[in-house]
């Protein structure tokens, strides 16, 4: 487990909190597989009806932690294993009770296509969304190549994923991403509110009508997978290299 990440019950909510302010909650692997562990006890708990994933401190998360995250997945990469960052998004898009998200500052990475696997997510005015991956040398993750094309349409999808642009919580609200925006100092009361009332609901019905919005699962676990293998071998290219070398401030490669 990880101290970095609280979890709380409210009733029939578990709230996830990312509390690493210091580092504007970028996530370790320690941190993945605390909110993995959390999510499987909700599953397994009858008497959770929704899970609502806030960040600290004026952050929701600035992403991956780039030093631990290079090390878990070139561990991986070299032992044949699995790494933390992919069990928890396997995780989240398996995830069947309601998500709920409470976004404000910035979003970044995972911190925005986590949000995809949200049915209700709301925003502050401060919130500061981008999906880097390309400028990173990377490809998309947690299948954001097909769910911000079904979500945005091709050409805004293009935009967010291809030129690496990045949006606020007001742009977020217009695209469809997120439900509403809410004053920051009003923010977490409200998204909570809003997980009490999904976790009120009768259990049974709300999650049929979850899983007949969602439709069949296999396309985005298909995605997953090859966006994963993708992944994988982007990780390795000089550009991927270079691209993380520039961002911790190191000389780059030959």
């Amino acid at each position: 487990m990880s101290d970095e990440i609280r979890i709380a019950r409210d009733g029939a909510v578990l709230e996830i909190g990312i509390e690493r302010p210091a580092k504007k909650n970028a996530l370790t692997g320690a941190m993945y597989d605390a909110m993995r562990g959390a999510l499987d006890a909700a599953s397994a708990d009858a008497d959770v009806g929704a899970v609502l994933i806030r960040g600290a401190g004026g952050a929701f998360t600035a992403g991956n932690d780039i030093g631990d995250f290079l090390a878990a997945a070139q561990a991986a990469q070299r032992d044949g294993g699995d790494f933390p960052a992919r069990r928890f998004i396997q995780t989240l898009a398996r995830f069947e009770k309601p998500l709920v998200a409470a976004v404000d500052g910035v979003a970044v990475g995972i911190g925005t296509t986590l949000c995809f696997h949200c049915d209700l997510v709301y925003v502050a005015p401060g919130a500061r969304f981008r999906m880097p991956f390309v400028d990173l040398g990377l490809v998309p993750e947690a299948g954001s190549s097909l769910l911000a094309v079904q979500r945005f349409g091709r050409a805004r999808a293009s935009e967010l994923l291809m030129l690496a642009e990045g949006f606020d919580g007001a742009r977020a609200v217009e695209l469809g991403l997120a439900n509403a925006l809410v004053p920051a100092e009003a923010l977490l009361d409200h998204a909570r509110d809003r997980a009490r009332a999904l976790a009120a609901k009768p259990r049974q019905a709300l999650l049929a009508t979850r899983r007949l919005m969602r439709g069949d699962p296999e396309a985005l676990y298909r995605q997953m997978d090859a966006e994963l293998e993708a992944f994988g071998e982007a990780l390795r290219s000089p550009e991927a290299r270079n691209a993380f070398l520039a961002f911790m401030g190191r000389p780059k490669t030959p």
